[in-house]
């Protein structure tokens, strides 16, 4: 068995300008989902929006870090906001562990996704 991350990536402002019916629509269908696999379902949840994302990465903004995180000396450059510019954002996931990726891809599809679209991406092992 794999795990994988089913990722939501979804149009933010067409999240913000549905209204309070049709976005418990959109909820209950993702509840029905999760009632549907949640024999394969090992967690999942909802983000904030791009607004609320605070990033963290090397004043080099490349790749010097090393295995224990930024280099000595260096501090970490944190700033408000999500790290690319992007229509669709990253909205949610779902962690699911399955046989293989084709069983992973056959549950993406059926992910209530309205306003985007879903990304199937397999977990390595730590």
């Amino acid at each position: 068995m794999g795990q994988y991350l089913i990722l939501l990536y979804e149009d933010e402002a067409s999240w913000a300008a549905v209204g309070e019916h049709e976005a418990g629509e959109i909820l209950a269908a993702h509840g029905r989902f999760g009632a549907a696999h949640g024999d394969v379902l090992r967690g999942g949840g909802w983000l904030h929006p791009t607004a609320t994302a605070t990033t963290v990465r090397s004043p080099g903004g490349g790749g010097s870090q090393d295995r224990d995180g930024f280099a000595a000396g260096e501090d970490a450059l944190v700033t408000d906001g999500p790290f690319v510019e992007t229509k669709e954002a990253l909205g949610g996931f779902y962690l699911v562990e399955v046989p293989d990726l084709d069983t992973a891809l056959a549950l993406a599809r059926e992910v209530p996704a309205p306003f985007g679209g879903v990304e199937v991406r397999p977990l390595r092992d730590m």
